[in-house]
């Protein structure tokens, strides 16, 4: 589709009277030390529908600031699209592709499954060259250090959502600073499969914890929570996929013990 480009201060139209049927007008920072990223991402979103884009740059931050004191906005880019004001990059999103950012989803711990289970198979084929047992156990070690680095990205997130739930961390709080911690590092150790009389023990100490907590509040006390399994601020309820996790650390770390013991 065909789009003009030009500064703002070269444009002095309306954008309401422009902005009609697939041309939408964007208004976006281009300052000689800023190029807005979410301006960027709206004009790609735009053309990406079919719309010609009528691209009105800032190039001095002072016509930023007149633009928003104009229009009553408190940030840009800015879009319009059949005479209406639309919004920044996010409302543009949700007006296009239907985005709801307060929607359940299962997506980020599919994503995590798909690398932990593709990262498994490459370590399988490349230093065993076939697939074993060894790769479901690298699977479940991988999910778990991946799933820690989650946690640990916001802890303080993590714990808040982690305290709704968790039977011991809500007896003794500093217990939800420290349960991604040993997740991670058993996860480190049974990948490697070094001091299994370490690091099995804690995977089945936090795992059967998590698997009780988890049960009791969806299953007995019929609670809609979130799960924390992903971290801190995510859409995915809690339930199938808390639990799973858990089981998982208790079947790894169960099996390696057992593996010692014989």
């Amino acid at each position: 589709m065909p789009e003009t480009t030009h500064n703002v201060a070269d444009v002095t139209t309306d954008p309401a009277t422009t902005a009609t049927g697939k041309t939408a007008v964007l208004y976006r920072m281009a300052l000689p030390d800023h190029l807005c990223p979410a301006g960027q991402k709206a004009r790609w979103l735009l053309k990406s529908k079919g719309f010609e884009v009528d691209d009105r740059l800032f190039r001095e931050r002072a016509e930023v600031d007149a633009f928003k004191a104009a229009h009553d906005v408190p940030t840009t880019p800015q879009v319009w699209i059949d005479g209406t004001r639309v919004g920044g990059y996010d409302a543009l999103r949700q007006k296009l592709t239907g985005y709801d950012p307060d929607a359940t989803t299962y997506r980020p711990v599919i994503y995590l499954f798909a690398v932990a289970a593709a990262t498994a198979l490459a370590l399988s084929i490349g230093f065993l060259g076939a697939l074993t047992w060894q790769t479901l156990g690298w699977f479940i070690s991988l999910s778990m250090i991946l799933l820690g680095m989650q946690k640990l990205r916001d802890i303080e997130s993590f714990t808040t959502m982690f305290l709704n739930y968790d039977l011991l961390a809500r007896k003794w709080v500093p217990y939800a600073y420290v349960y991604p911690w040993v997740e991670v590092g058993a996860g480190v150790l049974m990948t490697g499969m070094i001091l299994t009389p370490l690091s099995a023990p804690a995977a089945l100490f936090i795992s059967t914890i998590g698997a009780i907590s988890v049960f009791k509040a969806v299953y007995i006390d019929k609670r809609e929570l979130k799960c924390a399994c992903v971290g801190g601020g995510s859409n995915v309820p809690l339930g199938f996929v808390s639990l799973t996790e858990n089981l998982m650390m208790m079947g790894m770390a169960i099996v390696m013990l057992l593996h010692l013991a014989g």
